[in-house]
């Protein structure tokens, strides 16, 4: 197990709850307590932020009663009342009276102190809404303080909220229910201005089909402002005499819904996620359209909350993050993958006018691939297959399966095929440069990658075409390729997707574009082990497989995700790694490959610095000309000393 410094908080996440209790309108008693309860239920589970429905003191459909002094006194007094631990901030939701204008407000509470009282800016007045005829539209003119339980409390729009740096940093700004609805969300400065998380108390009706645009706007909000959103709605407990309030919760990250609250309950619901603040940083840094927009004055007040204690993850942690879960989701995704990858090619072969192009065939899963966004690529040209030369060049760790299924695809789509084999031509050449072919070395290996790409590269120039790589992204993450050899290309297919991917991507090729025997040949090649086959058969059978010396492709392939994608550290991505593959690996085995990843990614730079020219097909790409631009002398003690610290915080593997 991983030790317990290593928690949640401790890797840039902030524990946030949207909460809607249960509720009697204009009972301010009553729904305090609701409140209490609530807060104390969620300091048990270490949230740091809670955020309550809009009027969640009085209810928003008091109606002429928010006239009634009896009431808005009331109110006030309750958010005076109100216990918070100082381990959490809270916003709650009530009318108030400032400067005799009556405004509908956000509450932020932290430490046992109101921080600050922010106004709802945009009010509706359409429909069943009737917010202009009780409370008054902030315009720039209101008091920047007002005075609440005998201390003066910064008021107004321009506020935000620091959670200090037991919360990652996090900033919170507020906007309430139909701010977010209008052209220009408040949410949009605030984020500018720093806020991290999007807190909105809202009162929503329920309507055929709003839960789903509410959804929406609430994920592309979070997406627009690179921020987390916390959506806390009012429920069923509101009045019905017009329209039925559900108590629709969300809370989502910069475009995904993390978590949603059920509908229609009268008690009390709560919905608990992490949100990833050291993600958004990571993301506005890499947001030229976030930095180039102007930073508005905002106030920003201490809000500083304790850490949560919590070492487990309140989130999902996805293993395979280049995989969707979802069948139908994911064959949509291959399908478009499969069309982005042809089109890259289609492309290159009408600019050159090619119409051949020669591809090696191994029987593995990359040739493979390559080899099916050929064949579509020459379709869309209007192309002869018979243009696409597939060569199979066995050598000395060639397996009659792979062959087989090699020949069996390179007849079934048309191409024209030939076998070469590089045995002899490997073993001229270990005796030009004097090597023994006993030694079953680096030499030993990158000769036949080279040989082979020779090969090709040569072939094209006799058939007038050019060269079709199969290589991918994982490999060329890891280096995982013979420099000069199956590293280099005149066109490079697969250059953006990972290896967990490409299995994938040939499952739904033998599925959705085949049947028969090319289906069952597709299909073996799936389950085939992925091997270089490079080192000569013991009877018959493999003795290298990839991930045997490399690690796991699924382990690279979420490090690799996490440390592009996320900028994630070597240590929040082991934290990750355990939570989302605890039931795979032990804790000293991700260790082992985390370090194996961050050597061979920062040392194989150079690799890299030279692949050809290839389609980006994904948010993680490590195209030189592009999204990753690194010098191939780079050191990677700093990453290395970070996850040799954390050995000391694993157990050892398991016997």
């Amino acid at each position: 197990m991983v030790d317990a410094s290593l928690s949640p908080s401790s890797v840039g996440f902030v524990r946030v709850a949207a909460a809607s209790p249960a509720l009697r309108v204009a009972d301010v008693a009553f729904n305090a307590n609701e409140i209490a309860g609530a807060i104390k239920r969620l300091k048990s589970s270490g949230v740091q932020l809670a955020v309550f429905p809009e009027m969640s003191l009085t209810g928003y459909t008091a109606g002429e009663l928010f006239r009634q002094p009896s009431l808005l006194n009331a109110a006030v007094d309750a958010l005076v009342a109100l216990r918070v631990p100082r381990s959490m901030c809270v916003i709650v939701g009530l009318p108030l009276v400032v400067a005799d204008r009556l405004y509908n407000v956000g509450a932020v509470i932290s430490g046992r102190s109101i921080v600050g009282i922010v106004p709802k800016r945009y009010l509706p007045n359409r429909a069943e809404f009737y917010d202009d005829r009780w409370f008054t539209r902030p315009r720039g003119d209101e008091p920047s303080t007002v005075r609440v339980g005998g201390a003066e409390i910064p008021f107004g729009t321009d506020l935000t909220f620091d959670l200090g740096a037991q919360a990652a940093g996090a900033v919170v700004g507020v906007e309430i229910c139909e701010d977010l609805w209008t052209v220009s969300p408040p949410s949009g400065p605030l984020a500018l201005a720093g806020a991290t998380i999007i807190a909105n108390p809202s009162a929503s009706p329920e309507l055929l089909g709003k839960a789903g645009y509410r959804r929406t706007l609430v994920g592309q909000q979070a997406a627009r402002c690179l921020s987390a959103y916390v959506y806390a709605g009012a429920g069923p407990g509101e009045s019905t005499m017009d329209v039925v309030y559900g108590g629709h919760s969300l809370i989502a990250e910069n475009g995904t819904v993390l978590a949603e609250s059920e509908r229609f309950r009268f008690d009390s619901t709560e919905i608990i996620i992490d949100v990833d603040i050291a993600k958004l940083h990571h993301e506005r840094l890499n947001s030229s359209s976030f930095a180039a927009d102007s930073v508005p004055h905002m106030r920003r007040l201490n809000a500083a909350v304790a850490g949560s204690k919590s070492a487990d993850l309140r989130r999902y942690v996805d293993p395979h993050p280049f995989v969707p879960d979802d069948p139908m989701q994911r064959a949509r995704n291959c399908e478009e993958i499969f069309a982005i990858q042809a089109t890259g090619l289609a492309k290159r072969l009408r600019h050159t006018g090619s119409k051949h192009v020669t591809i090696g065939i191994s029987g593995g899963l990359d040739s493979t691939l390559a080899l099916l966004v050929a064949a579509k690529s020459f379709a869309m040209c209007g192309l002869d297959p018979a243009g696409i030369h597939a060569v199979t060049m066995p050598g000395f760790g060639t397996t009659d399966r792979t062959k087989s299924n090699a020949w069996g695809l390179m007849e079934a789509l048309g191409a024209t095929c030939r076998e070469i084999p590089i045995g002899t031509a490997v073993r001229n050449h270990f005796g030009d440069i004097g090597h023994d072919e006993g030694v079953h070395d680096v030499t030993y290996e990158n000769a036949q990658a080279r040989e082979r790409t020779q090969i090709l590269m040569d072939l094209a120039n006799h058939v007038g075409g050019f060269t079709v790589g199969t290589g991918d992204l994982s490999e060329a993450a890891l280096g995982w390729m013979t420099f000069n050899g199956d590293h280099m290309s005149m066109y490079h297919v697969n250059a953006g997707v990972p290896k967990t991917l490409v299995r994938y991507l040939v499952g739904w090729a033998a599925d959705a574009l085949f049947d028969g025997e090319t289906r069952r040949i597709l299909h073996d090649i799936v389950d085939t082990p992925i091997t270089p086959e490079l080192l000569p058969l013991k009877d018959g059978q493999l003795e290298q497989k990839t991930e045997d010396s490399v690690g796991p492709y699924e382990l690279h392939d979420f490090f690799l995700y996490h440390c592009i994608r996320s900028g994630a550290s070597p240590r929040k991505v082991f934290f990750l790694a355990c939570q989302a593959f605890a039931e795979r690996y032990d804790d000293a085995t991700i260790l082992r490959w985390l370090e194996v990843f961050w050597r061979r990614f920062i040392t194989q730079q150079f690799k890299r610095s030279s692949m050809p020219d290839g389609p980006k097909v994904g948010s993680v790409a490590l195209s030189p000309r592009g999204d990753w631009r690194m010098p191939s002398d780079a050191s990677p003690a700093l990453w290395l000393t970070e996850i040799a610290a954390l050995a000391n915080l694993v157990s050892p593997p398991h016997p």
